[in-house]
């Protein structure tokens, strides 16, 4: 098992840096938008002695319901930020995909920033290879960053929670779909239901078996 390590975080914040770290989840899904999260956590969570960091790793290793557990904790405690940017199916048909997650971490910053003091010594740490157009921010962008730095793996868990609640929600909309289940990735029930019942509102007109049907 891969855990992110806090010595990258630890040694910027001894420099009077802030530390920030960015991810997205839902590139892939035929529905629902795309979700991004900017993470600050104190340094005091960086510590050895913080015992729940084991769990904070990348979302995709987690059991939904740790991942659960992990967002409420995240949610309660003093010493977590969160900004989080969202965007939408038709957006995502008009910009693609690539720029729609791009969009949705530059508004996950913009929307942690009030929330945070001194950020003119700021550094975002962003999931990736590629850094975050429009913010004049210094930013480091790190592959697999969700299993190598803590605040991003804080981010990817974050926003994995926050977009499958929504699409939970859309499920209750759209009954059809089975969005509780799938949260809007091309599975076989999930083309089925596109098959019979077409397209839904929140569906990626440019995503591939949703396209077909649109044309």
């Amino acid at each position: 098992m891969i855990l992110p390590s806090v010595k990258k975080e630890l040694e910027l914040i001894k420099k009077g840096q802030v530390v920030v770290g960015v991810d997205e989840v839902g590139r892939g899904p035929l529905a629902g938008p795309v979700v991004a999260v900017a993470a600050w956590v104190d340094e005091r969570y960086l510590e050895e002695d913080f015992k729940l960091k084991k769990w904070f790793r990348d979302s995709k290793t987690l059991a939904e319901k740790k991942r659960n557990e992990i967002f409420e904790f995240i949610e309660k405690t003093k010493g977590f930020e969160i900004g989080v940017g969202e965007v939408t199916p038709k957006t995502i048909d008009r910009i693609n995909i690539l720029n729609a997650s791009l969009l949705a971490m530059r508004l996950a910053v913009e929307n942690l920033v009030p929330k945070i003091k001194n950020f003119e010594n700021e550094i975002i740490l962003v999931d990736g290879n590629k850094i975050i157009p429009g913010i004049n921010y210094y930013q480091e962008a790190i592959i697999k960053g969700d299993q190598q730095v803590f605040s991003i793996a804080v981010a990817s868990i974050y926003a994995k929670v926050f977009r499958d609640r929504k699409m939970i929600k859309y499920s209750d909309e759209f009954p059809e779909y089975g969005f509780k289940n799938h949260k809007g990735y091309g599975t076989k029930k999930h083309l089925e239901a596109l098959n019979n019942h077409g397209i839904c509102e929140i569906h990626r007109k440019s995503f591939g078996p949703v396209k077909i049907l649109v044309n």
